[in-house]
Parts: C-alpha cells; structure tokens; sequence
C-alpha cells in the first residue's frame, strides 16, 4: 500500500511584528516557518502503518518557494520518498488551490489512502483535507483519533460532542483527517538526519502536473481582501469579595451583556 501524507510548512509570525493597516498578506521576512503538529501526526499514524504493514509513505507539500528542510525533517522520520511542488503562483494559495494540486499529485501517484492533517497550526481552516477528498471522489472520514487496518479495510475513530466515540469502518481507498492523541510525534535520530539525504526528493513545478497556474488560480475559493489585528477589547476584571457577592456580580454582567 502507497500512503501519501501531504504536509505544510507552517508560518508563525516573528515576536515584534506590526501589521500594516491596508496588509493582504503578512511579508514572508516576518515570518518563521515549522511543520505543523497536525502534519507531523499524520505522518507519524502513516508511519505506524507502514511499520505494521510494509507500506511506502510519500509525503508531499504545495508552496510558493522551496521548503525542502520540511521534507528533508519528513523523510528523516521514516518517510520513503517526497515531493515538492514549488510554483509562485502558489505563494498565497487558499484550501481549495491547494487540495486542486494534491489531487493532481495524487491522481499520479495512486495512493491507496492519504493522511491529513485535521488542520494547519496557521490558519486552521481545516478545509484542504476534505476538498482533496471530494476532487479524488474517494471516502472519507475527518478528524480521525484512532485507525487500525485489516488489509484494505480501515477501523477508525472519532470523538463527537459529549465524549461519545464514533467507531466507523471503510474501504481504501480513502482519505483521513487525523487530530491529537492519534499518535505521538517521533524524533529522528542523527543518523536517520544523514541517511535522508539519499532519499529520493522530486521536485515539481505546475506545469509538470499539467497544470496552469492563471486557471488554478483563477478557480480559488476564496481570497484575502485585508488583514487586521483583532480587537482586544479593554481587558479583563478581577472580581473580589464572598463567593455570594461574585456571583452576584458575575449574574449583573451576564444580564447587562444579554440585554445590551
């Protein structure tokens, strides 16, 4: 079985920064760039499989430049071979581009199931996994804590409001968004570090996909119009006294917010 894991380098902004009034984007020098946790649990749940069943494990990622370190982290972990898909038409690319591209990725490849993250540690739409899954036409399942196979069948779980536990079984090939406590993140060893540098790396660009990046981006989803900090408000008030009297405070506030 092929598993194929997409991955993103996720932005995190640098301690400092002020966002410009009439900002669409954020300068990529404010930025500081890490995979994110919900990546590195699906690469570390399709690690399990493929230790559990001698699978392949490809992973991928989308961007406007180069992140080869993300991958190179990728296959140092385990993983067998990596793709990057480079283009800068890709550099502000939305959920919708971006599952357009894995799916292209992925119609080449001929995964049996792919590994998503529930969402990136970004900007959390939480979108790519599921649109990727609607392109390939192929089952799905989001927000998965828990996968056990049993050849090309997949038990899985997911936790619902309340507590209770969807348990759910498919076939592949299928698509999971996976979330915390599916599994814990590995570290790779220095030796692993150096071993994959030998790994095999492919390096795409749109067109290599039969891809045209004016009609992909034209198709988008959606687009920034403007960034702004969010409102903080005038902050919070420490309320003192007997327990009676902070909750009788507490029923004021809660009535004059409902009121107002």
């Amino acid at each position: 079985m092929r598993i194929l894991v997409p991955v993103k380098p996720a932005a995190r902004i640098r301690e400092g920064f002020v966002l410009d009034a009439a900002a669409v984007s954020v300068p990529a020098e404010a930025l500081e760039q890490e995979l994110g946790e919900s990546d590195e649990l699906a690469l570390e749940s399709a690690l399990g499989l493929a230790e559990r069943g001698g699978d392949e494990v490809l992973v991928v990622a989308v961007a406007g430049e180069p992140h080869e370190d993300a991958l190179r982290a990728c296959l140092a972990k385990g993983a067998d071979r990596a793709i990057g898909v480079w283009d800068a038409a890709l550099a502000a690319a939305e959920p919708l581009t971006v599952a357009r591209v894995l799916a292209a990725v992925a119609q080449a490849e001929e995964p049996e199931l792919i590994l998503c993250g529930a969402q990136s540690s970004d900007a959390a739409n939480a979108a790519t996994g599921v649109a990727l899954a609607g392109l390939l036409d192929v089952a799905r399942v989001a927000v998965v804590g828990a996968i056990e196979r049993d050849g090309a069948r997949l038990t899985v779980q997911r936790e619902l409001e309340g507590g209770a536990v969807e348990v759910l079984t498919l076939a592949t090939p299928a698509l999971l968004t996976v979330q915390s406590g599916v599994a814990k993140s590995r570290h790779a060893t220095l030796r692993a570090i150096k071993q994959a540098r030998a790994k095999p790396l492919s390096v795409l660009a749109l067109g290599d996909l039969g891809l045209d990046a004016g009609a992909l981006l034209a198709s988008a989803g959606s687009r920034t119009v403007r960034l702004r900090e969010r409102d903080r408000g005038e902050g919070a008030s420490l309320l003192e006294g007997e327990a009676s009297e902070i909750a009788a405070r507490i029923a004021t506030i809660v009535t004059e917010a409902l009121s107002a």
